[in-house]
C-alpha cells in the first residue's frame, strides 16, 4: 500500500510537554478560577502521575478542564481563549521523546504534517529549536481551528491536508495519537475523505496512555519508539531503502 503522508498529534506523541502543559495551566487558572489555585490546586495538577490520569480519562481538554480541575463551563471556555497565549509566554523546555526525532528522519520519505490542540506558533518555535521544523510540512493547531470543531471533529486533519496537498482528497495516510480522541480523530477523518481513503490508527502509549482500555481501538498500539518504527515500516520505505 503507498503511503501518501503521516500525520501527529503533538502532546504526549512528539515531545513530552507535561511539567510545561502543568505550568501553564496553574497560570491559567490564577487568571480565571484563583478559588483553584494554592491550597485548593485541583489534584490532577500535583504531579505528573495524576496528570497523565487525568488527561487520558478525560475524552477532550474541555473535559479535563471541567471534570477533573473542577472550572465551571464559563471558566473552562476562557481558559481554552487563553491557551495560546500562555503557550507563547512560557519559557518550560520541551522535549522531543527519545529517539523520536531520529525515527523520523528515516521516515521523510513521504510527507508528515501536525493535527493538535496545541497553538501553531508555539509547535513550529520548539520544531524550530529542534531543527526539525522543515520536516513537517504542515500544522494545525487549536487556533486554526473554531472552537467547536476540535478534535475528534475532522476539520483540523482536512485543513491539514489541504496545506500540504493542496486538497483533502482521496489517499491512504496514518495518524499517530496518545489518546482515545486521537483514534476517533483518525476514523472521523476516514469517514469524511470517503470509502476509497485509509487512515490508519496508531496509538502510542509510551507517555502513559493505556490504548488496550480504550473503547475506540486503534490499528496499532506502540508501547516504544522500537514498536512505533516497525510499525511505520509496514507502510513507509525508510530512507535508502527505496
Amino acid at each position: 500500500m503507498k503511503l501518501d503522508a503521516t500525520l501527529w498529534d503533538y502532546d504526549g506523541t512528539l515531545v513530552n510537554s507535561v511539567p510545561k502543559n502543568i505550568d501553564i495551566t496553574k497560570n491559567i487558572l490564577a487568571e480565571v478560577a484563583p478559588h483553584l489555585t494554592g491550597d485548593n490546586l485541583p489534584r490532577y495538577l500535583r504531579s505528573e502521575a495524576d496528570y497523565h490520569y487525568a488527561n487520558h480519562a478525560a475524552k477532550n481538554w474541555q473535559a479535563l478542564y471541567v471534570d477533573y480541575y473542577g472550572l465551571s463551563q464559563a471558566e473552562m471556555l476562557q481558559a481554552g481563549s487563553l491557551w495560546a497565549k500562555h503557550q507563547e509566554m512560557n519559557r518550560t523546555a520541551v522535549h522531543f521523546f527519545d529517539g523520536l526525532a531520529q525515527l523520523i528522519a528515516t521516515f521523510l520519505t513521504v510527507p508528515h504534517g501536525i493535527c493538535s490542540q496545541n497553538s501553531q506558533r508555539n509547535i513550529r518555535s520548539v520544531l524550530a529549536q529542534h531543527g526539525v521544523n522543515e520536516w513537517f510540512h504542515s500544522v494545525v493547531g487549536y487556533d486554526d481551528v473554531p472552537a467547536q470543531m476540535q478534535k475528534p471533529h475532522p476539520c483540523g486533519g482536512l485543513k491539514c491536508l489541504e496545506s500540504m496537498f493542496g486538497q483533502a482528497s482521496e489517499g491512504s495516510l496514518i495518524y499517530i495519537g496518545d489518546h482515545e480522541a486521537d483514534v476517533q480523530f483518525a476514523r472521523n477523518l476516514q469517514e469524511v475523505l470517503g470509502k476509497d481513503s485509509r487512515v490508519i490508527s496508531v496509538a502510542v502509549a509510551y507517555s502513559h496512555s493505556a490504548p488496550e482500555r480504550w473503547a475506540s481501538s486503534p490499528d496499532h498500539i506502540a508501547h516504544d519508539i522500537a514498536e512505533l518504527r516497525a510499525i511505520l515500516g509496514l507502510y513507509v520505505t525508510p530512507a535508502g531503502e527505496q
